[in-house]
């Protein structure tokens, strides 16, 4: 079968790349782009380890086909820090100790990122069925409620304190 060439935006950077047909996105993030952040755990869909934004959704980088991405823009878990540090949600899983082996931790950080780019100050409820595609065999799910609460106050506290209202 002949490969086919594929052009979309990662982490906000334009690349091409020649995958087969059937390779799934999460396949040509490790082994072609060397992201080796996306993490496999179960090939599934079933447990978010390789959780990516697909064009801003919450999406299983295994059940996507690379193709699929034509034209597309992906945020993997290497898009989240800047230059200037940890992005503040992968602050407060560090600070809540809301990691372990870290084989789930990428995909609770994109999960996160979605949530509350969607939700801004999300309740306790609603966090937990956000993450509810993702599973942690190590850590125990309340380290990382408490560290989505945490920053999603940091981040309201912080937009409060930069609108004009507040100046």
């Amino acid at each position: 079968m002949s490969k086919v060439q594929v052009s979309t935006s990662i982490n906000e950077e334009t690349i091409e790349f020649l995958c087969e047909p059937e390779q799934t996105l999460l396949d040509v993030l490790r082994e072609n782009l060397g992201k080796t952040g996306t993490k496999e755990g179960c090939a599934t869909g079933d447990c978010g380890a390789c959780s990516v934004l697909l064009n801003g959704r919450l999406v299983c980088s295994c059940l996507v086909l690379a193709v699929e991405c034509q034209d597309a823009e992906v945020t993997t878990i290497e898009g989240i820090a800047t230059d200037q540090g940890l992005h503040p949600i992968q602050q407060k899983f560090l600070e809540h100790a809301a990691l372990q082996c870290g084989i789930c931790t990428p995909g609770y950080i994109i999960a996160t990122k979605a949530l509350l780019e969607k939700i801004p100050n999300p309740d306790e409820q609603t966090i937990r069925y956000w993450l509810a595609g993702n599973l942690c065999r190590c850590t125990g799910y309340d380290k990382i409620v408490r560290a989505v609460q945490d920053v999603a106050t940091e981040l309201a506290s912080e937009v409060r304190d930069a609108s004009p209202e507040a100046q």
